[in-house]
């Protein structure tokens, strides 16, 4: 395969699973099955529930507080990846306490409705009452309504970078800046040729059409997807909050992802990137403590914290 990051190397033995119709059901009832380590004594992580979309159920959240937040806090509303397919806020437990940790933040981490039962833009629309939800509760919340911030990867990803289009066209919530690593952004990465030889660890090119399908309900590419469910489909960006993206090489999501970045600063929208050499889909999730994964973690506090203003120093 391509070179992978010296900090990386031991993915070189990483398999890189195919998702399917049975895996992708096996892989959410692993998810629901997951179950939180104790809650370390310095936060306080609760379980709520907003009012769902249109009459559909109750968005459930989990929520993530410093015990020694003073005045009103910044927060980050967080979604999970898992190709739309799977996944739940436990799986990204680590990171929201450290996001809470580092930021003096309030988390709030979304449990969406999963594709193929649920369709595009279900869980856009689920974020959306989510995020509503938490501007609407800032005061019982103890946090500040006008440093909120949307965030999320992978699928998570594209479905922050969705939310913020959705707000945009309705006119709030208004999200501060969309941190988004390696976004899930744009379904017709499916219909490029060039990438079926591609030696990729974790997300492979057949993962990516078996979850656009699922997730669209029909043929990705097709002429009248929506933004809200490809949101580099979107034809003009300007307006949206400001942005990061972070994405390795040999992520197949790489093109797509910079693309998205290039397009939002030709609409005027401030937006940093961070491309990490050698780094495949997931990387920092495998290698956790790893230094190049560190330093990609750094930098998404870094943008937040700047987001957020000096109004966010960090938890000690």
């Amino acid at each position: 395969m391509s070179q992978l990051h010296p900090d990386l190397s031991r993915a070189r033995f990483l398999p890189t699973p195919s998702i399917g119709p049975r895996t992708a059901r096996m892989a959410q009832r692993l998810a629901d099955r997951m179950r939180p380590g104790p809650t370390p004594s310095d936060l306080v992580i609760e379980e709520h529930a907003a009012p769902g979309p249109g009459g559909a159920p109750p968005v459930a959240l989990r929520v993530y507080r410093p015990r020694s937040s003073e005045g009103p806090s910044p927060a980050l509303l967080w979604i999970h990846g898992g190709g739309y397919l799977f996944g739940s806020p436990i799986q990204d437990e680590k990171g929201s306490i450290e996001f809470a940790r580092e930021l003096g933040a309030t988390v709030v981490a979304v449990r969406y409705r999963k594709a193929p039962d649920h369709t595009a833009p279900a869980p856009v629309e689920d974020a959306y009452a989510a995020l509503s939800w938490t501007v609407d509760n800032a005061d019982r919340l103890g946090l500040d309504p006008d440093r909120v911030a949307i965030g999320g990867a992978s699928a998570g990803g594209g479905a922050a970078a969705a939310l913020a289009l959705m707000c945009h066209d309705r006119g709030g919530p208004r999200p501060v800046f969309q941190l988004l690593v390696y976004p899930m952004l744009d379904d017709r990465t499916t219909l490029r040729t060039d990438l079926d030889g591609l030696d990729v660890r974790m997300w492979s090119v057949g993962n990516n059409r078996f979850a656009w399908e699922s997730y669209l309900g029909g043929a990705p590419g097709a002429a009248e997807v929506s933004p809200y469910a490809a949101p580099a489909r979107r034809a003009d960006l300007s307006g949206l909050p400001p942005a990061w993206i972070g994405v390795g090489t040999l992520d197949l999501f790489h093109d797509e992802d910079l693309a998205y970045a290039e397009r939002l600063r030709a609409a005027g929208v401030p937006c940093g990137t961070t491309v990490v050499p050698g780094a495949f889909h997931g990387f920092d999730t495998f290698f956790p403590e790893a230094g190049v994964v560190r330093e990609f973690r750094r930098e998404q506090v870094e943008a937040l914290r700047a987001a957020f203003g000096e109004g966010a120093p960090p938890h000690p």
